[in-house]
């Protein structure tokens, strides 16, 4: 049995980790039940991570005549670029056309790290684009606003007219995915995201997940719908374990992320850091799935098994659950071969992308902010011009998807998204770099006849800070029997919260100040400024706002307060009793009334 290598995460504490039985393929694991007869056991072995500088320093890249990096085409090449700027859409000989002069160097690291070759391919084409001087622009006139969508709601009862054996033959052809790469960094976490409390009793993003998971198999007699998580190897560890423990009967199949070179900015060479070689390499965006699944075997294992239907989505969004009605009409009336849910867009979501049809093809693309020319920053904000943004959920139909990245010679060629960093983030010091990553719903591009279909906001609603799962945590929503998380009933829409950066941005500081979360299923918008201590029995109404201007945390009496405006700087040890102390504050904030009952 072939071990897969690939580099290690900055963050990954082991180079050895021996998975359960089952493990199946290159990079694809399958982890069975204790009881299962497995007869292939394997270990999955990172391999130490070292420089490449003696190799890279006995070969030389002339990186003036590769390309010129005002556009212009390498003279060797005839192909069009990956992501043409008149309209985004993608080369389709992306594997016939000349190899990119200077790769050899990428191509030699990769391998020497086993990286298999549709993440060599993959990360080739994103190299030609940056050292072609692409842009990725997409200005307004090669667009036209997409329209039309079907919604939600017209996609109800698809499961009921379902033919032959319905909705259990469908789920057994039908594999879930979810995006379960990240570290939550931004939130002060360590370990994965997904293993983060976000509901009472410790229960986190994957207890939910995967009571989901076993919930559907046993409800529709489907125990063949398959089960996938897509790790960094930042987060396998920590999963694994965690599914080891709390659910040792579920059957999931691990699916590897890729790991790409970062980019000296000067030379367009290969990165070498050698006081930490792991600091050389990056994950690739989200967009990795694709060579991901192919690389591993992992879709060809999918198809063997009469897999044909995908759902993917992010791990921490609870809204994008397996919908049985949207996966019958993806598979039974839509015709697509990829379909993106999106949601209308709103005013906060002006400055994210949008969804477009491109005036080339006819065929719906993405447009992001960064591939907006400055020009076009006013209709690309007209939330009433473009209305709609990606969700990340997304549906797939296997046999398109391998059929398509066989046209275009074993890789989907996404828009490249390049971001300049310093090779080691926290030393600014450091060479700069380039990190180059795709996005997982440009693919919407690369497929003929592509849809989407507009959903309601409770299909999303991903935890991306600490006001978020604070109203996760709070009575806003509620878990359904079947783990599904939602809102409340009777709560219309969920709250606008605005927490303090300063006291509140990390999860160890979010769990210091609040012991309880406040009752907020009859709030509409909470601000807190400065160190506000939360404790059992708040409740919140209507748009409240609580101040304290001090540097040592204030405990907000536990009492209902409606419409409210606080200022708990100057008396710590407020009551609810001093009726006269709350007039009083309320005139001095501009306060337009709060009562304690």
């Amino acid at each position: 049995h072939h071990i897969h290598r690939r580099p290690l995460m900055p963050s990954d504490a082991s180079d050895v980790l021996a998975p359960p039985p089952g493990v199946m393929g290159e990079g694809g694991h399958d982890y069975l039940p204790p009881e299962t007869d497995s007869s292939l056991v394997t270990s999955h072995l990172p391999s130490s991570m070292t420089s490449l500088s003696a190799s890279l320093s006995s070969l030389s890249l002339d990186i003036s005549k590769s390309a010129d990096v005002d556009g212009e085409e390498p003279e060797a090449s005839s192909a069009s670029s990956a992501h043409p700027v008149t309209d985004g859409r993608v080369n389709s000989n992306v594997m016939e056309q000349t190899p990119v002069p200077g790769f050899d160097l990428f191509r030699l690291k990769m391998s020497k790290e086993d990286c298999s070759t549709a993440s060599i391919a993959a990360f080739e084409n994103n190299y030609k684009s940056l050292v072609n001087g692409e842009t990725g622009m997409i200005p307004e006139d090669a667009i036209t606003p997409a329209s039309g969508l079907p919604t939600y709601e017209s996609t109800r009862g698809a499961a009921a007219r379902l033919p032959g054996k319905g909705i259990a033959e469908l789920l057994s052809q039908t594999a879930v995915v979810k995006l379960n790469g990240g570290l939550g960094t931004s939130m002060g976490l360590e370990k994965a995201k997904s293993l983060l409390p976000v509901r009472g009793n410790d229960t986190t993003f994957l207890d939910l997940i995967g009571r989901q998971v076993e919930h559907m198999r046993k409800q529709h007699g489907a125990p063949n719908l398959k089960f996938l998580l897509m790790n960094s190897f930042s987060t396998s560890d920590d999963t694994k374990e965690f599914f080891g423990g709390r659910f040792p009967q579920l059957q999931w199949t691990e699916l590897m992320q890729n790991m790409s070179p970062k980019i000296d900015k000067a030379t367009k060479t290969p990165a070498v850091f050698e006081e930490n070689p792991k600091l050389e390499w990056c994950p690739p965006g989200h967009g990795d799935i694709y060579p991901a699944l192919l690389g591993t075997g992992t879709l060809d294992r999918l198809l063997e098994d009469g897999v044909k239907y995908l759902f993917v989505s992010n791990s921490d969004n609870l809204g994008a659950t397996l919908d049985l009605d949207l996966l019958a009409y993806f598979a039974n009336e839509s015709g697509a071969p990829f379909l993106m849910e999106v949601c209308e867009r709103t005013e906060s979501d002006k400055k994210g992308g949008h969804l477009a049809v491109s005036n080339a093809t006819n065929g719906l693309i993405l447009r992001e902010s960064a591939q907006c020319p400055k020009e076009d920053e006013g209709s690309f904000q007209d939330v009433t011009k473009h209305r709609f943004f990606n969700t990340n959920n997304l549906w797939v139909n296997l046999v398109h998807l391998k059929a398509t990245m066989s046209k275009h010679g074993g890789l989907l060629p996404l828009p490249t998204i390049f971001n300049e960093k310093t090779v080691d983030p926290r030393n600014k010091k450091t060479p700069k770099v380039y990190q180059l990553e795709t996005a997982m719903g440009s693919a919407i591009a690369c497929f003929d006849k592509a849809g989407a279909v507009c959903v309601p906001r409770t299909r999303f609603a991903p935890v991306k800070t600490c006001a978020d799962l604070l109203v996760l945590r709070s009575d806003a929503y509620t878990t359904l029997p079947d783990s599904r998380v939602q809102l409340t009933p009777g709560v219309a829409k969920s709250p606008v919260v605005k927490l303090d950066d300063d006291h509140y941005k990390l999860v160890d500081k979010l769990d210091a100040l609040v012991e309880a979360a406040p009752s907020l299923s009859a709030c509409t918008k909470l601000t807190v400024q400065g160190p506000v201590r939360f404790v059992a029995g708040t409740t919140l109404k209507g748009s409240c706002r609580i101040v304290n201007h001090g540097a040592d945390a204030v405990t907000l009496p536990p009492k209902t307060y409606v419409d409210c405006d606080i200022d708990l700087t100057a008396s710590a040890t407020a009551t609810a009793d001093n009726d006269a102390a709350v007039p009083s504050k309320a005139r001095a904030t501009g306060c337009f009334g709060c009562l304690f009952r």
